[in-house]
């Protein structure tokens, strides 16, 4: 695919991560996690900002009214209206030590959201159900990243990246269970390592690659189908955006300014496919 990277916003990140298209908005939304930064851009104006500093933000879905799931360190979740922020969740014991990572919301707006490993066991995947109840659904990850679901959402799938492996698990709606594990792509050693995912509309899972200088698709049978090149390694995530949702726009990471090439920057790249919206959470405790 010729498709080129266009440098969207250079804010250096530690961790660029997270992007997130808001179709209320038309702006894209992404965290800097260590450094506890938020920013959005507004594609109509070219204009984008920071719009938040304070605690990190492992990642966040988008809820039905619009307003913004933070998922955050020590097991803390914050609703955030435009610099608002109502606590949901103030801590997970067992994740004191630790914070979230990716996160996704489910077709019926639970949230799947994992953490990182702590000093003396490895990280999670929970469950946030619509009613603010947490469910431990995975152990022993080494680090829990991108996730998405199959077109007809009988599937999801899921990233480990430290053991370079994206699996895809049976999944039921109704309930929000998932089963039967079995490996969907494993990625060769001295390639890099998979990191956040998108699907879209025709299946074909779309694989950000951090320490492989790219972005990776590949089809529903999980054959790579191409690659796009990036100039810096750490290609963190990658979302569908715009108001056709045909824009890729991507994160990256490692930001430093002495660098000569510029990381931990947003890009966008127009590619010949189409994205689906991202699912809403709907999380209200106490219903």
């Amino acid at each position: 695919m010729d498709a080129q990277p266009e440098l969207i916003a250079d804010y250096r990140c530690v961790t660029g991560e997270g992007p997130l298209w808001h179709p209320q908005e038309r702006r894209l939304y992404w965290v800097d996690i260590p450094q506890g930064r938020m920013f959005r851009y507004d594609p109509a104006t070219g204009q984008h900002e920071q719009c938040y500093q304070g605690r990190p933000i492992g990642g966040f879905t988008i809820q039905a009214d619009g307003t913004l799931l933070l998922f955050m360190d020590r097991g803390t979740v914050k609703i955030w209206r435009e610099g608002q922020l109502t606590t949901l969740i103030e801590e997970i014991p067992d994740e004191r030590e630790t914070r979230f990572n990716d996160v996704i919301a489910d077709p019926a707006g639970r949230v799947f959201c994992g953490t990182m490993r702590t000093p003396d066991r490895l990280g999670r995947l929970y469950r946030l159900d619509l009613d603010g109840t947490l469910i431990l659904v995975l152990e022993d990850i080494i680090c829990s990243n991108g996730m998405g679901f199959t077109l007809d959402r009988k599937q999801m799938y899921y990233t480990d990246t430290r053991r370079y492996e994206i699996y895809r698990f049976d999944y039921d709606q109704d309930t929000g269970q998932i089963a039967n594990r079995r490996l969907f792509v494993r990625v060769p050693e001295g390639e890099g390592a998979p990191d956040g995912m998108t699907v879209d509309a025709e299946g074909y899972v779309w694989s950000a690659r951090w320490d492989g200088f790219g972005i990776f698709k590949y089809s529903p049978a999980g054959e790579l189908i191409e690659k796009i090149d990036f100039p810096v390694a750490k290609v963190s995530s990658i979302v569908f955006g715009g108001a056709a949702l045909d824009e890729l726009y991507v994160t990256t990471a490692g930001g430093s300014p002495d660098a000569d090439t510029p990381d931990g920057t947003l890009y966008r790249v127009k590619v010949p496919a189409h994205g689906l919206p991202e699912f809403r959470s709907a999380i209200t405790p106490g219903t």
